[in-house]
């Protein structure tokens, strides 16, 4: 077993403490970093012999980087992996090296990886229509066939997560013509609801046996207990089996759909970066990638060639 300086460990927690409170990092991002930063500190103490404390941690090499580095691909850790791995240890080497006073060049100097950017995954628009009509058919009581086409529809027609559609609560009934939405690291963001999705969640609540109070979720198990997103996606998979679809049509597919389709339309990529709530631009970049690639398809397909 390797055992890491508690001086280490302590300055991840101090590390983790200010992503959280200043960045506004989610909990799952913060398990991450926690996880890479521990698995990093580990790989030092088993390299140098020694757990490392502050004062080793401010020597370390690009030698001592790319040894870890390589042990982790030799371990299958892939390009995308390992380059979130390594984006991590820089972060916390900035926040270090500006407590502690040293120069963290030899870490920062580390390249991470070149890997292909992984393009969104939409659904069709007939494809996208079709799954939330085969969903909500599936079960034979009403209400919950109704609730299973009301959070798709949601997905799809609001570009929402799978956690925000659950997230809703009484206190949103009835949905108005735009919500509030609080999504990854509690950023807020305001989003239209069409009349369509307006409707599904009416038609579900007219039909749900089970009270809307206002600290109550709006979506709910068989039993009355908040839904859990696996019955959301079981009954994608029963659908996408149903018309032939691919494994990559899933939930978080609608929400690929709902961007890729709005902009095919003309959507402004700002707007539609507002709408996701991404933090960065580049991450709703990745739709035009996949508006391209279609566009060409079209083109390959089409065009009369000599």
């Amino acid at each position: 077993m390797t055992t890491i300086s508690p001086a280490a460990v302590d300055a991840v927690q101090d590390w983790l403490q200010g992503q959280r409170a200043l960045r506004g990092a989610a909990e799952n991002t913060l398990t991450a970093y926690r996880a890479d930063l521990i698995e990093f500190l580990a790989f030092q103490t088993r390299h140098k012999g020694a757990a490392q404390g502050i004062g080793p941690l401010t020597r370390l090499s690009l030698s001592d980087m790319r040894a870890w580095m390589a042990q982790a691909r030799s371990a299958g850790t892939g390009s995308r992996s390992l380059a979130r791995k390594l984006s991590a240890v820089k972060s916390f080497y900035r926040w270090l090296a500006e407590r502690e006073g040293f120069d963290p060049t030899p870490v920062l100097s580390a390249r991470a990886p070149k890997f292909q950017p992984r393009l969104p995954r939409p659904l069709a628009e007939d494809a996208a229509r079709a799954m939330i009509d085969t969903a909500g058919h599936q079960h034979d009581t009403p209400w919950i066939a109704a609730r299973d086409a009301a959070v798709l529809t949601l997905l799809y027609g609001c570009g929402l997560r799978i956690s925000e559609a659950l997230g809703l609560t009484g206190r949103d009934l009835p949905l108005r013509e735009v919500l509030r939405i609080l999504g990854k690291g509690g950023k807020e963001r305001l989003v239209p609801v069409l009349p369509v999705a307006r409707q599904a969640v009416a038609d579900y609540v007219h039909l749900c046996p089970h009270p809307m109070e206002p600290d109550a979720p709006v979506f709910r198990g068989a039993r009355g207990g908040a839904l859990n997103p696996r019955l959301v996606q079981k009954t994608m998979e029963r659908a996408r089996m149903q018309l032939g679809l691919p494994p990559s049509a899933t939930p978080h597919a609608l929400r690929h759909s709902f961007a890729t389709h709005l902009l095919g339309a003309g959507g402004d990529l700002r707007a539609i970066q507002e709408l996701l709530g991404h933090a960065s631009l580049s991450t709703t970049q990745g739709y035009t990638a996949v508006d391209t690639a279609r566009l060409m398809e079209v083109y390959d397909r089409a065009h009369p060639k000599a």
